[in-house]
């Protein structure tokens, strides 16, 4: 089951505060909790340590799933035992996210914890560190992989390293997640607020763009919002292009549209024909639904551009009304009317668009 989460700092913050985001994420489909004990190493440990089961005893009364970020130091720090998980059992949580790991035998042991908890691992270490787990015969079903994020500009992962990284996680079907970032949020576990997404790329993209992004990659099951605490309006957009039955690309529309080329782009849904152009990017269904209709040429078009949103008009009869997105420059005969342009943040999401995929188009 694929699940949406946001992260929470209760050292940072207090309960009143997150009591309230928890409710308000509940309220539309969160169902995971990130949050970090590796700030619990120090004096007022105890203390801290008291903060985070009220959090985690609310979001289990919501029905969310916890899941706590540790590290071999806090193993030392709080004298616990790799094969002994019971204060992770006690403090009620979901799962451990293992921020740096052992030697692969450890992992793979803490998978058969009798309680059920569940192991997750840092998928941004590389692949060759679930390759030892894995030679030791962990538990699946106890098994998950979550990459980090990155509160630094400019260090978040790149495209192709997420998807080299994430593609052995695939191979084995362990359960998977990264993290988007809120631009309304301060919080995160160290004074930095430049964002917490995993990729670099998703930065400063608006967040149902980072939340199309990781899903069209294919790459990932779970979505978190890194930083705290979004806001309404963000959590209400995640939640719903997350749910989305299919993923959409937002367009800004020419001020020249019409009402049938506007039918065209946002009322259908958009089928990449399997016969893939170098060009275009075609969906050619509705050129039979809207055969009969007058689709005028434009006036003085200019030559095509990547991300030009297009629909074929009169000139063309035989294709008249067909859908298509320019992949590339190439010049315009008249016979195509340019409605819009794939908005920035969106252009590059092109590139996951696969033929035969669905995907709709959304006014930005």
């Amino acid at each position: 089951m694929r699940m949406l989460g946001v992260s929470v700092y209760p050292e940072q913050s207090t309960f009143a505060k997150d009591k309230e985001y928890l409710d308000l994420a509940h309220k539309y489909g969160y169902q995971r909790v990130f949050t970090s004990l590796l700030q619990l190493v120090g004096d007022d440990g105890e203390d801290i340590l008291g903060k985070f089961k009220q959090v985690v005893n609310h979001a289990n009364s919501l029905g969310m799933k916890v899941i706590v970020d540790i590290n071999p130091s806090l193993f030392e720090s709080l004298n616990i035992k790799y094969d002994d998980l019971s204060f992770f059992h006690e403090l009620n949580v979901w799962g451990l996210r293992l921020d740096e790991g052992f030697s692969g035998l450890e992992e793979a042991q803490m998978t058969r914890n009798p309680y059920g908890l569940k192991i997750e691992l840092n998928m941004s270490r590389g692949t060759h560190y679930l390759q030892q787990i894995m030679d030791y015969a962990p538990n699946p079903d106890n098994l998950l992989g979550c990459h980090n994020f990155y509160p630094q500009s400019y260090t978040g992962l790149s495209e192709e390293i997420f998807l080299d990284y994430s593609q052995l996680y695939r191979k084995f079907n362990i359960h998977s997640a990264a993290f988007v970032s809120s631009h309304a949020a301060t919080t995160g576990p160290w004074p930095v607020s430049e964002g917490l997404p995993t990729l670099e790329s998703d930065r400063q993209r608006p967040v149902t763009s980072q939340v199309n992004h990781l899903i069209l990659t294919n790459m990932v099951d779970d979505v978190i919002i890194g930083n705290a605490y979004a806001s309404e309006e963000e959590l209400k957009a995640i939640a719903s292009a997350f749910k989305a039955p299919e993923p959409f690309l937002q367009v800004e529309f020419n001020a020249n549209i019409n009402g049938t080329e506007r039918k065209i782009a946002l009322d259908e849904l958009q089928l990449y024909r399997g016969d893939a152009s170098a060009y275009l990017l075609r969906s050619t269904m509705s050129r039979i639904k809207y055969k009969d209709e007058i689709i005028p040429a434009h006036d003085n078009e200019a030559d095509f551009q990547r991300g030009d949103v297009i629909v074929v008009n009169d000139k063309y009869a035989r294709y008249k009304g067909e859908l298509q997105i320019a992949l590339c420059s190439f010049p315009n005969d008249g016979r195509r009317n340019v409605i819009g342009k794939i908005a920035e943040s969106d252009l590059a999401l092109l590139d996951y668009i696969k033929p035969w995929s669905s995907f709709k188009l959304v006014e930005k």
